[in-house]
């Protein structure tokens, strides 16, 4: 992938952004010390290269319902495209993961589930194995607190890679 040529201005919008989700025309030029117009023009440039893939909420979890966080280590049997291909479209299916990353070395993949309950969570996992996934094994960790939750600081990402 192309990767666009980003100023210190454009680092600026993207971390306002990223901190504060949608802002207006005059606030984000605020935030970023330039005046409206050009700042705008900027966003639009940075939304059109497909660098901003939407606004989010935080939502307080833990306020709205009871829920058990897991993190689920997987390994596969084989390790065929197919096969990939296969684990990753159930993956997709299932809302209860909330993330997925593929890594290299001793597991394939950590999952990060949401589940409203042990036993969905169970069910979960009941599902994982009746879809004949190829999977080898899996670990599970119960998260029993959450100690940081932060994004990315992108202007120390930027600052080392060079363009």
């Amino acid at each position: 992938m192309k990767r666009i040529v980003l100023d210190a201005t454009d680092i600026r919008i993207l971390s306002a952004v990223q901190q504060h989700g949608q802002l207006s025309k005059i606030k984000l030029a605020e935030l970023c010390s330039i005046s409206a117009t050009p700042c705008w023009a900027r966003l639009g440039r940075l939304k059109a290269a497909g660098l901003i893939r939407g606004y989010h909420a935080d939502i307080a979890l833990g306020q709205l319902a009871d829920f058990a966080q897991v993190i689920v280590t997987v390994s596969l049997g084989r390790h065929r495209k197919a096969d990939f291909d296969r684990f990753e479209a159930f993956i997709n299916s299932q809302d209860e993961i909330t993330e997925c990353i593929a890594t290299g070395g001793g597991v394939d993949y950590i999952m990060k589930v949401i589940s409203p309950s042990l036993v969905a969570f169970q069910d979960l996992m009941e599902a994982f194995h009746s879809e004949d996934l190829g999977i080898d094994r899996y670990m599970t960790h119960f998260a029993t607190r959450q100690v940081k939750s932060s994004l990315p600081n992108i202007s120390k990402l930027a600052a080392r890679n060079p363009k």
